[in-house]
């Protein structure tokens, strides 16, 4: 641990222990790969944010950025460590080596950039937006388009954005309003406005490729209509060199809660009517190719997510180490009784102890489904990919959805450690807070998160993807059941998973009826409560395999009693983390999965109030 981000004891437990990531480096495509090679490269992505990263965490959000004479400028300190980043090949290391990647497994760059986005993620928005520009180019583009954009944008020469929102639209891509001309040699003239773009405009590079969704004029309404086109912030020569300003003007940047180091702006295309976009891929297949990059992107946020909610914790967890304050409980009456570091309160511990299993389970929940990215790509045979990415389709709204508003919860409980303190700058846990919000909100709100898992995921291949999820829990749980120590704790998740199960039965019967609302309004506590059901899934599945480590273990070392067994975890660290694995499940099972079935329970009453209820009652 150590770093006060990411206990890389844990993360090593998910990938080599837990997933087996071990799967992955036995395939062709990731066969250059191995564990002293990931192990190298976790060192490497641990220096580089503790190092470089992390000391402009601070600095970044104070200096924020500035925007005069319409033209953005960016917190000074990134653009130095944006340039060894780029250096070391990060921005593009889960790309292919023939455009100058790495081909690190998504599952190994995840792990990897949990550290950076723990450190700053802010501060990543440039090369993360950057990558993933570049690869639509990668997958849609021409070959004249790759040459001309993709491999610059892939080192880190120029900078990338997604341009897909506009005001009075929002949410409704369909009802954009930027249109595309068609000019004799080909191109479009482009013209519209584009809100909320995150990295929309900076002086970081000296070129910005923006992929921005437009309506072809005569095109229909909606979002079958749409198309989507790489609009470069100056215009590119045939010789590489940069041409003429593309008539693409940022109009503002946005005054927010956190993430002050991304320049958030308004940009508008084609004020003077001379923004040229070219059209990347077929025309009207603009939403089916951004959509391309969702999974992925969507993965990045519950990353986001996941790395201000370690990096929380671990400041928390150091705080109330050293914290002294009052005499134990159990000491109140002693005059004489001296203080204690807060970690030795009976809330405290609980509070810790709700945040570790929290975050180990969605630090699994995100790995995992970067593992069946993978997986979906090099499975042993067709049926095994197409289950893999059936578990992608199912879990990347709950990613996104569940692990940000978790995090949220777990930056909160992290600032009710520090106390009075966290709510000052002197601690960096109130920025963790300020800095998560906005992963709930960005690339769908995890209300459209919700409605993606219920309206679409749940029945999607016919609700087989849903199913075969479900029996891996149920398998998990089977196994449980038979060890003497997690029987019952097995139980207790098997009662939540029958309760979620019949849950989601209830929603397949409601969607066949007039009862179709009722997934709907409850689309969000729905998403909730399967991703608490998958965050116990994974817990148990963790403890199931301490346990069988720590039987070997005490086995050895001849520790047959519970007391030989808590002194020999003093003194030998993998003891007392796997004793902590299986603390973390327990603590769930007892704590959070029984109440899923009463939360169940609550949406099958059918109750439409929400619904029913009168505008003017709101008020009243």
């Amino acid at each position: 641990m150590g770093n006060l981000l990411v206990n890389t004891r844990d993360q090593k437990f998910v990938l080599y222990e837990q997933l087996e990531i071990q799967k992955l480096f036995s395939s062709e495509k990731y066969a250059d790969y191995n564990e002293e090679v990931l192990d190298m490269m976790l060192t490497e992505a641990e220096k580089m944010a503790v190092d470089l990263i992390l000391p402009t965490y601070d600095v970044g959000d104070r200096e924020g950025c500035t925007f005069q004479d319409g033209k953005v400028k960016i917190p000074k300190c990134y653009h130095d460590v944006f340039k060894k980043f780029c250096e070391a090949g990060w921005l593009s290391a889960h790309k292919d080596v023939e455009v100058g990647g790495q081909n690190m497994p998504i599952l190994a760059y995840s792990a990897c950039v949990e550290y950076f986005d723990a450190a700053n993620f802010a501060f990543m928005m440039y090369p993360g937006l950057t990558a993933g520009a570049a690869g639509l180019i990668e997958e849609h583009g021409t070959e004249e388009q790759k040459n001309k954009y993709m491999y610059r944008m892939f080192t880190g020469e120029w900078a990338g954005t997604m341009c897909l929102t506009e005001p009075g639209a929002g949410t409704d891509v369909g009802a954009l309003r930027t249109t595309a001309k068609r000019l004799p040699d080909g191109t479009f003239s482009i013209t519209g406005t584009k809100c909320f773009i995150s990295c929309g405009d900076q002086d970081l590079t000296e070129n910005i490729i923006h992929p921005v969704l437009a309506r072809i004029e005569g095109d229909p309404p909606g979002t079958g209509g749409i198309s989507i086109f790489v609009v470069p912030k100056y215009r590119v020569n045939e010789d590489g060199t940069l041409g003429e300003f593309n008539d693409v003007n940022t109009g503002n940047i946005e005054h927010k809660m956190g993430i002050k180091g991304s320049a958030t702006c308004t940009l508008n295309f084609g004020d003077e009517g001379k923004c040229i976009g070219e059209l990347l891929g077929k025309e009207r297949e603009g939403m089916r190719i951004m959509f391309q990059m969702m999974n992925e992107a969507r993965l990045e946020v519950g990353m986001q997510a996941l790395g201000h909610a370690t990096a929380a914790y671990e400041r928390a967890l150091q705080y109330a180490k050293e914290r002294i304050q009052s005499a134990p409980v159990w000491e109140m009456k002693n005059p004489s009784a001296k203080p204690v570091t807060i970690i030795e309160h009976p809330d405290i511990r609980r509070t810790l102890l709700w945040m570790k299993a929290y975050v180990e389970g969605i630090r699994a929940l995100n790995y995992f489904t970067g593992f069946c990215i993978d997986m979906a790509h090099v499975g042993e045979d067709e049926a095994a990919r197409k289950n893999y990415q059936g578990f992608v389709e199912v879990l990347i709204p709950i990613c996104k959805a569940y692990s940000s508003d978790k995090a949220m919860e777990i930056c909160s409980f992290a600032i009710d450690v520090h106390g009075g303190y966290g709510y000052c700058q002197e601690y960096p846990v109130e920025q963790y807070m300020r800095d998560c919000k906005i992963a709930c909100l960005y690339e769908g709100t995890n209300a459209i998160q919700s409605l993606d898992l219920v309206g679409r995921k749940l029945a999607m291949n016919r609700g087989q993807n849903v199913m075969n999820l479900f029996s891996e829990i149920g398998a998990t749980i089977e196994k449980a059941k038979k060890s003497e120590d997690l029987k019952s704790y097995g139980k207790s998740l098997e009662n939540a998973f029958n309760a979620v199960n019949g849950l989601t039965q209830q929603f397949a019967k409601w969607g066949k009826s007039a009862g179709f609302i009722l997934p709907v309004m409850n689309a969000r506590p729905y998403l909730m409560i399967l991703g608490d059901l998958c965050v116990g899934w994974f817990l148990l599945q963790a403890a199931n395999i301490a346990s069988e480590k720590l039987a070997a273990i005490y086995e050895q070392a001849g520790a047959e009693t519970k007391a030989q067994q808590r002194a020999l975890a003093r003194e030998n660290k993998d003891v007392a983390f796997y004793q902590g694995k299986i603390a973390s499940a327990k603590f769930f099972m007892t704590t959070i999965a029984p109440a899923l079935e009463g939360r169940c329970g609550a949406i099958q009453y059918g109750e439409r109030i929400p619904l029913e209820m009168l505008e003017e009652s709101f008020s009243s």
